[in-house]
């Protein structure tokens, strides 16, 4: 049996982090008025470019799972009114269609940027277990001479850049807003759960959700 270095365990956890999705909270705004406004059915929807459809579709789809476990009545875009959403309608247009559709609410999720970038993974070594050969100088020497170092290389990550605005419909005033970034999202299902969840934890943290909708098969806490 094998067993790896410390330096080669060290591989190992920055391989494991690397390849984990993390979304981090970057700037928060909220409006004076925020707290003034409550709603109950809210829109989801994804600006997101054509080419990403299978993002956005995750991303509204958690989010308002999310958003239904806290009691509210939501609803994806592309569910209700299909990937072109309001493609070809002016604001008047679009207001009274919501506002028709009993919708006060409306949360965007816009992919402002996606990068890639290349960081290098260190070598690991991997040994045998000194207490099997070190009492034979030929087990010692054979030890020592076939541990194994593998060369380092580079791997490519992508990050996202988003930003979530959620606005009152019957005032059409901006509420809320937060931006994020995104670190190697292992999957897209990964990234949109994570998302959703990280949103929906800052809008209760800033009180801008309304807490008496809150039920009890809630499980998230802000």
């Amino acid at each position: 049996m094998k067993k790896i270095s410390f330096y080669g365990l060290l591989s190992v956890i920055f391989l494991l982090t690397a390849c984990s999705s993390v979304t981090k909270i970057t700037s928060v705004w909220k409006s004076p008025e925020a707290n003034q406004h409550r709603v109950s059915k809210i829109l989801v929807i994804g600006i997101i470019r054509e080419s990403d459809r299978r993002i956005r579709e995750r991303m509204e789809t958690h989010m308002v799972g999310d958003l239904k476990d806290l009691g509210y009545d939501a609803l994806s875009a592309y569910d209700k009114y299909g990937p072109k959403s309001f493609e070809g309608l002016n604001e008047k247009e679009v207001l009274e269609q919501l506002r028709g559709d009993s919708i006060d609410a409306v949360i965007t999720v816009v992919l402002l940027d996606k990068k890639k970038e290349r960081y290098y993974v260190p070598s690991r070594m991997v040994s045998t277990p000194y207490v099997m050969t070190q009492d034979h100088f030929w087990g010692y020497y054979q030890s020592l001479i076939t541990r194994v170092y593998m060369p380092g290389y580079f791997e490519v990550s992508e990050r996202y850049f988003w930003e979530s605005n959620l606005y009152d419909i019957p005032s059409n005033k901006l509420l809320f807003s937060v931006q994020t970034q995104s670190f190697a999202p292992g999957s897209t299902e990964q990234l949109a759960h994570q998302y959703g969840q990280k949103i929906v934890r800052s809008m209760m943290k800033n009180n801008v959700l309304n807490a008496q909708l809150r039920e009890t098969r809630n499980t998230i806490q802000p």
